[in-house]
């Protein structure tokens, strides 16, 4: 007899996951809950939009969700990592495992360990290696915790690539959130550097400079999905940022580089919100976003 999976947030990981996992051995139901399933506007409408997977149950409550559910996989915002175990140890019976895969501190993770841990559940930490849109199922992940060997294996077998790395919880987070800093740093330097070039309309011969240096990269191509990626999902990658700036906090250090990080991040997002950059998609060019903000600035100036 299978398990039923308990998805908490239903995005795009969620979703991802979701979908990849319907039918696999082992699996008998998938359950999701996500908070825009209560929102009095929207949610009839999100909760048709996770049913229209079929073979997955849009449940009512996170309570209902762990009612019935024997592994809980967590794919909400950094943010929200600490406020959904604590949901969940008040809910998940004992014995239940959980996986989380939030983008978080090492300390972070400890303490919704500590809370799930308290009431019974095992708690598994995991840490994203890249883009998981990419990958699917089969998106590397690092596991850390007591129990990491044996859901690695259950995921494994479901066809999704995980590696136990450490029983010690924190291992696996501070390998993803050093990973982050340099990833989301990149993204944010690139917008910043050829922003800057565009204003000043020397972007041919400082991008030919990056060419000689690093010529294995094709930079209009990265810059145009550095630019797209910050857009769609910058004021996720800020809270990730936030995350990773605790985690350089923890390990003793004032986390200048990664809190700037965090806010070129959060500044793009805004304006991504506002519809700054709407008509612009993952297939246009970085020039046209960079566009976008100059004529921003020049608006605010």
């Amino acid at each position: 007899m299978g398990l039923t999976l308990g998805l908490i947030g239903f995005g795009e990981v969620g979703g991802i996951l979701g979908r990849g996992l319907l039918g696999k051995p082992g699996i008998d139901r998938i359950l999701a809950w996500d908070l825009r399933f209560a929102d009095a506007d929207n949610g009839a409408a999100a909760r048709r939009a996770a049913e229209d997977t079929n073979g997955i149950t849009a449940t009512a409550s996170m309570e209902a969700l762990c009612a019935e559910a024997a592994l809980l996989i967590s794919a909400v915002t950094a943010s929200q990592t600490f406020a959904v175990a604590k949901e969940a140890a008040r809910h998940a019976r004992r014995g239940t495992r959980f996986l989380d895969l939030n983008s978080a501190s090492p300390g972070t993770k400890q303490r919704a360990a500590e809370a799930l841990r308290a009431a019974g559940v095992e708690y598994v930490e995991a840490g994203v290696m890249t883009s998981v849109p990419p990958y699917g199922i089969r998106v590397p992940m690092l596991l850390g915790g007591a129990q990491a060997e044996s859901l690695a294996a259950t995921l494994n077998g479901w066809g999704m690539d995980a590696t136990a790395v450490s029983e010690t919880l924190g291992v696996a987070s501070a390998v993803k959130m050093s990973r982050s800093i340099m990833i989301k740093g990149l993204e944010a330097l690139v917008i910043e550097s050829f922003t800057t070039a565009r204003r000043y309309g020397v972007e041919a011969q400082m991008l030919a400079t990056l060419k000689e240096t690093f010529p294995q990269i094709d930079w209009p191509q990265q810059g145009a999905y550095f630019f797209s990626r910050v857009v769609q999902h910058g004021k996720r990658r800020a809270e990730e940022m936030r995350e990773a700036a605790q985690t350089v906090r923890e390990a003793g250090f004032e986390p200048l580089m990664t809190a700037a990080i965090a806010g070129r991040q959060d500044a793009v997002s805004q304006h991504a919100r506002a519809g700054l950059f709407e008509g612009l998609d993952g297939k246009s060019a970085w020039e046209d976003y960079a566009d976008r903000l100059i004529a921003q600035a020049q608006r605010e100036a």
